[in-house]
């Protein structure tokens, strides 16, 4: 079955970024609100490559079934512009989003963010820095065969995994992201080497079968669960890792933990009358 997208057209916005303008497209879904839900949405690419069009599937998809409004992330690239710069432009989106909220009909109150392959390392890094840096309050994160360890200790064995993704294309992503050895462990560009993960909000760590990156997203997993994070974890059979941001289950997963996750909790009417205990 093919995912659906919005009926609204997406739309192409402009922001000051560190470095310079920075793109960003924002998704609408068809279901009318006074306001709703925002998600900020991370392409893959390896570090090196993707674009805004590369996010058009999920992003479109959890607009519409979330239901939010999804903004589209196009931050730097390597090796032009390598580590710190993608996170550094995912932060200022940030800080953009929570100030402008209202203007986009959106609740900074109920902000996540989630991004595939390259993508989910720089969700995974945001919520890290704006915990740090006591910036926007994030409420979920969804992370869709993310690149978390630069040192591909855990990375899975392509062979026997039947991966469309191995070793040297990953080591090759690498080397054009962080050219400065120092940074492979530094939390931002490697959220599985970080050694403070608690105070991180609530995480659905997506991953494939048949993708060499699906034993790292599941260490890290168990490093949140470890710290208290309430995390969980979805495993695709049969599926590669390029097929895993449009695999329709894999997006009604995302979809419904945004909900749960975004959704405000109606309160009870203090004043409504109560049966007698």
């Amino acid at each position: 079955m093919e995912a659906t997208s919005s009926n609204t057209a997406p739309q192409d916005l402009s922001i000051a970024g560190p470095a310079g303008p920075l793109a960003l497209r924002l998704y609408r879904p068809s279901v009318a609100s006074v306001t709703l839900p925002l998600v900020l949405y991370f392409h893959g690419g390896g570090f090196v490559g993707g674009s805004l069009d590369d996010a058009n599937r999920p992003a479109a998809f959890l607009a519409e079934h979330s239901p939010a409004l999804v903004l589209a992330i196009g931050y730097a690239l390597a090796p032009a512009r390598p580590f710190p710069a993608a996170p550094e432009d995912a932060y200022a989106a940030a800080l953009w989003v929570a100030e402008h909220a209202a203007e986009l009909g959106g609740d900074p109150t109920r902000l996540a963010v989630a991004g595939d392959d390259a993508g989910g390392n720089l969700a995974a890094a945001l919520t890290l820095i704006a915990r740090d840096r006591n910036g926007p309050a994030i409420a979920a994160q969804a992370l869709i065969g993310p690149m978390l360890d630069p040192s591909m200790t855990h990375l899975g064995d392509g062979q026997h995994l039947n991966s469309d993704l191995d070793a040297s294309t990953c080591a090759a992503c690498y080397r054009q992201y962080l050219p400065q050895p120092c940074h492979r462990l530094h939390p931002y560009a490697a959220p599985l080497a970080s050694v403070r993960q608690a105070g991180l909000p609530p995480a659905l760590i997506v991953t494939a079968e048949c993708d060499v990156l699906h034993k790292e997203a599941e260490h890290y997993a168990a490093a949140l669960i470890a710290a208290g994070v309430p995390t969980q974890v979805a495993r695709f059979g049969g599926i590669n890792h390029a097929a895993l941001p449009s695999h329709r289950p894999a997006l009604d997963e995302i979809a419904h933990f945004l909900r749960r996750r975004l959704t405000p909790v109606e309160q009870p009417d203090s004043g409504s009358s109560r049966p007698p205990i």
